[in-house]
C-alpha cells in the first residue's frame, strides 16, 4: 500500500521525484516502453517423451491465467515441449508477446482461443469452445470471428466483455482450418457428461463432429486430482472410436510454474469474489494447473501414454510462425490514370501549395516533401499514407475533431496532407525519427479522434 507521504504527494499534485525518465516516445505523457524480449540464461531440460501443451491461459485471460505469455513460453522451452498453444479467452491479446519470446527461445507456437458461448462472456454458466488455428488462414478466420463477436450485441457499454458468437457462423467459418478440443469442464462435451451422463456427452460430441469433421476434433483429457476425473476421462476416451476422433492429453495450464500456484489461487478467489478460505474447496487439489513436461505427463497418463505423444503430433501439425500472417494493406482506390505513389504525390503537392504557397517561395519545404515522398515510395508505404489521409478527411467532412500527433509531426508530407498541424520544416524537426529505410515496419501515425464520435 502507498505510504502517507505518497498519498499526500498525489493529493497535492506534486510530481514524483522517483518517476522513470521520459523515453521520448509518442505517448501523450512520459511512460515506460516494453523492452525487447531477452531470454533468461536457464538450462533447458530434456524430456524422453514428446509432448505439446495445447490448452493454456496467460495473464491476458483476466483473473484466470496467472503468468505472462513470455513466462509461459520460457517454462515450455525449459520443459522441452514440442509446442505451446496460448488459448486465452475470446482474443489474441497476448500473441505478440508470446510469439516474440517463443522466437528467441526456439519454441514452436500454436495460436488459439477459448470462445465463451452464450453472450455473457467467461462466466460460470458459459459454454466454452476451444479452437486451435491450423495455420495462417485458420488464424485469420478465428480473429475475424472474435472481432465480429465483440462488436455484436448493442452499445459498446452493453457488449464490453460479452462477445456474442453464432455457433452456425463459427461452423461455416472454420472451413477445415481449425482444430476443436472438447475443452475443460465448461466445454460442450464435459458439461453434457456432468449433467446427462454418457448419452448426453455422446450427443454433444456428435454435434461437434457433425459441424467440424472427425479429423478436426479431439477429445481432451486432463488430470488435476478431482475425485471423478478418472471416470470421466475413461467415458470420454470410450467415445473416441465411435466417432473416429483423436484423444490428447492437456494440462489446461493457467500458470507457468508450481511457484505461481499461490498467485493463481488468489486470483481464482478474487474472480469468485470469495476469500481464500471460502474458495478452498473449489481450488485445484494437487498444486494447480501449471505446465508439465512430457515425462511428467507420461507418468500421469501411464495407463494411456499415447494421448501424450498425440498432443505433440497435433501441436507440430498446428504450429506456425506469427510473422507469416503479417497483414498487407489492400490496394487503395485511386483515380484513373494514377498509382498510389502518383496520387499521394498529387495530394501532397496540392496540400503543400495550401500550406507553404508557391514552390518558388518555399524551396526548402518542397525539397523536404520530395525527399520524404521518395523514401515513402522506396518503402512501399504510399497506400498507408493515403489511408490515414482518407480517415482525417472523413473526420473533417463529418465535423469530427481529429488531430495527428507524435512522431508524425516530423513529416512534411503529413503536414501537407493535413494529418498534422505542426510545420516540421519551420521547426527543424527530424523526419528520420518518424520514418527511415533503416527501420522495419510502417511508420506510427497516431490520430486522436473525438471520443463520442469514434464509432463513425
Amino acid at each position: 500500500p502507498p505510504t502517507w507521504a505518497e498519498m499526500e504527494r498525489v493529493l497535492d499534485g506534486r510530481p514524483n521525484r522517483h518517476a522513470p525518465p521520459g523515453d521520448g516516445g509518442d505517448g501523450p505523457a512520459w511512460s515506460r516502453k516494453r523492452p525487447p524480449y531477452e531470454p533468461p540464461t536457464r538450462e533447458r531440460g530434456r524430456s524422453a517423451v514428446p509432448y505439446a501443451e495445447l490448452h493454456a491461459h496467460s495473464a491476458f485471460s483476466f483473473l484466470d491465467g496467472a503468468s505472462l505469455p513470455e513466462e509461459m513460453a520460457q517454462e515450455a522451452a525449459r520443459l522441452d515441449l514440442k509446442a505451446l498453444a496460448i488459448t486465452d479467452h475470446d482474443g489474441f491479446y497476448g500473441v505478440v508477446r508470446f510469439a516474440e519470446a517463443a522466437k528467441e527461445l526456439g519454441l514452436p507456437t500454436v495460436f488459439g482461443a477459448e470462445l465463451s458461448l452464450g453472450g455473457q462472456g467467461n462466466t460460470e454458466d458459459s459454454v466454452h469452445l476451444l479452437v486451435l488455428a491450423r495455420g495462417q488462414e485458420g488464424y485469420r478466420r478465428l480473429s475475424r470471428q472474435m472481432a465480429t463477436a465483440h462488436l455484436s450485441g448493442g452499445t459498446p457499454k452493453d457488449r464490453k466483455g460479452k462477445p456474442r458468437y453464432d455457433l452456425d457462423a463459427l461452423t461455416e467459418a472454420a472451413g477445415g482450418h481449425w482444430h476443436i478440443l472438447t475443452g475443460c469442464r465448461k466445454g460442450h462435451v464435459r458439461r453434457a457428461l456432468a449433467s446427462g451422463g454418457s448419452v448426453a456427452a455422446e450427443a454433444a460430441l456428435a454435434d461437434l463432429v457433425g459441424r467440424f469433421g472427425a479429423d478436426r476434433v479431439s477429445i481432451e483429457l486432463s488430470r488435476h486430482g478431482h475425485p471423478d476425473e478418472d471416470d470421466h476421462n475413461a467415458e470420454l476416451s470410450a467415445l473416441a472410436p465411435r466417432f473416429g476422433v483423436g484423444v490428447i492429453a492437456t494440462t489446461a495450464a493457467h500458470f507457468a510454474t508450481p511457484e505461481s500456484g499461490r498467485l493463481a489461487m488468489a486470483m481464482a478467489a478474487v474472480r469468485a469474489r470469495k476469500s481464500l478460505d471460502d474458495a478452498a474447496g473449489w481450488l485445484e487439489p494437487v498444486g494447480g494447473a501449471h505446465l508439465r513436461s512430457g515425462d511428467e505427463m507420461a507418468r500421469l497418463f501411464s495407463h494411456c501414454p499415447d494421448v501424450v505423444t498425440a498432443a505433440a503430433e497435433l501441436g507440430e501439425a498446428c504450429a506456425f510462425d506469427l510473422r507469416l500472417i503479417a497483414p498487407q494493406l489492400p490496394p487503395f482506390d485511386v483515380p484513373s490514370g494514377h498509382t498510389e505513389d502518383s496520387w499521394l504525390r498529387h495530394l501532397a503537392l496540392e496540400g503543400a501549395a495550401r500550406r507553404y504557397g508557391p514552390r518558388a517561395g518555399a524551396q526548402k519545404a518542397y525539397a523536404q516533401i520530395e525527399r520524404e515522398l521518395e523514401i515513402i515510395a522506396q518503402l512501399n508505404f504510399p497506400g498507408y499514407f493515403l489511408v490515414v489521409h482518407d480517415i482525417t478527411q472523413f473526420c473533417r467532412r463529418s465535423d469530427i475533431l481529429c488531430q495527428g500527433r507524435g512522431s508524425a509531426a516530423n513529416s512534411a508530407v503529413c503536414y501537407a496532407l493535413g494529418v498534422t498541424n505542426v510545420d516540421p520544416v519551420a521547426n527543424g524537426l527530424l523526419f528520420e525519427r518518424f520514418l527511415s529505410p533503416a527501420r522495419d515496419g510502417p511508420p506510427d501515425i497516431d490520430i486522436d479522434i473525438e471520443s463520442d464520435e469514434r464509432e463513425q
